[in-house]
């Protein structure tokens, strides 16, 4: 009799219409990942990133949304005799999951679209600030829908959040400074995302890692991450050397003085070295010119600039120039000066000086 009365229990159109509901969602669901799976293999093998950004995007919300229907639809069949305000927070609720998985959706989809514009080489500083301007107005849009359909006026939201917004302008003064810190570098651009920074102000210098809202991330050359508020770039002057055009060799060679008459030759030399060197930018100024007489070295110097500027290939073409230098010197029979001194001793009348002197020689 007791399973008698089960089987009647579950023969019960209500639980009936559960269980083929319940059925039919994990069907769809089963369905949904093997369709997905099957597409993601067909787009990676296409050469376009967007359906690959888009199938990726989409896969997870849809297979929410497969439960979000389904379960709603159940708790419908279960509470159709039940309290009618029971029921009628069924609607909203299911529209509220929706908003949120179509934001989830779109804010996904913008992430990859970022990946996508960078690695087309497209500005990456640019890109981050409108994918979150972009993921920020997605955020407020999805919010606003929300509350329109929990029955919240919007307008009344909107006017408390303009006397809000007062009030917490006023409280959180350094947070607001830092945003529209933030904002000025991504306007300005005065570095990006992998530029090498410096400010004479402050002892900053390093590679940009990440510009966020609040504070620019800059690694050190010791490998140590600095946290930079925004605000402090609108305070302090920042030198960029990622954006030269060039670098500058800018050295002082003397030579000693007994290798004057060879002067004239070995300053022409060099120049005309510097000239038919590849590595110069000889667009740029080149002069190579005898101008000082040093205590101890006729000196000449080098102005020039390279085609590169890596920091490190630079000191490589710089090494070479030198090296060269050297051996143009050195092929004239010359050599390169060093600190010395030169004492005169007059003979004819010997000082406390001389006279020491001979007297050591004896002993």
């Amino acid at each position: 009799m007791d399973t008698l009365n089960q089987f009647t229990a579950f023969m019960n159109p209500i639980f009936l219409n559960v269980f083929l509901i319940v059925f039919a969602t994990l069907a769809a669901k089963i369905a949904a990942n093997k369709f997905f799976a099957h597409l993601s293999v067909r787009v990676e093998q296409t050469h376009n990133s967007w359906d690959d950004a888009l199938v990726h995007s989409i896969k997870r919300p849809a297979s929410w949304l497969i439960w979000v229907v389904g379960i709603s639809w159940a708790a419908e069949v279960v509470l159709q005799e039940s309290d009618a305000a029971v029921r009628d927070f069924i609607d909203p609720a299911r529209y509220v999951a929706i908003i949120i998985l179509l934001g989830i959706f779109v804010t996904g989809f913008i992430r990859r679209a970022e990946h996508n514009f960078i690695q087309d080489d497209i500005d990456e500083t640019t890109v981050n600030m409108v994918g979150k301007l972009l993921r920020v107005s997605v955020t407020i849009t999805v919010g606003l829908m929300i509350l329109q359909t929990l029955g919240v006026s919007i307008s009344g939201v909107l006017a408390f959040g303009g006397i809000g917004g007062i009030a917490i302008g006023f409280a959180a003064q350094d947070l607001l400074a830092n945003f529209f810190g933030g904002m000025m570098i991504y306007l300005d651009k005065p570095f990006k995302v992998g530029d090498w920074i410096r400010s004479p102000d402050r002892q900053i210098e390093g590679t940009v890692e990440s510009i966020g809202w609040r504070l620019t991330l800059i690694r050190t050359f010791d490998q140590r991450p600095l946290y930079v508020p925004n605000s402090t770039f609108a305070n302090i002057s920042v030198e960029n050397p990622s954006n030269m055009h060039n670098r500058r060799i800018h050295e002082t060679i003397g030579v000693r003085y007994e290798d004057a008459p060879r002067m004239q030759q070995i300053v022409e030399d060099v120049k005309n070295m510097l000239e038919n060197n590849p590595e110069i930018d000889t667009s740029r100024t080149l002069m190579v010119n005898f101008n000082a007489f040093a205590p101890s070295s006729l000196d000449f110097f080098i102005y020039t600039f390279t085609k590169t500027i890596d920091w490190v290939e630079f000191h490589g073409v710089k090494q070479r120039v030198l090296l060269k230098v050297l051996e143009i010197i050195e092929g004239h029979g010359a050599e390169v000066a060093f600190p010395t001194s030169t004492l005169h001793i007059a003979p004819d009348t010997p000082g406390p000086v001389e006279q020491h002197i001979d007297q050591i020689g004896k002993e």
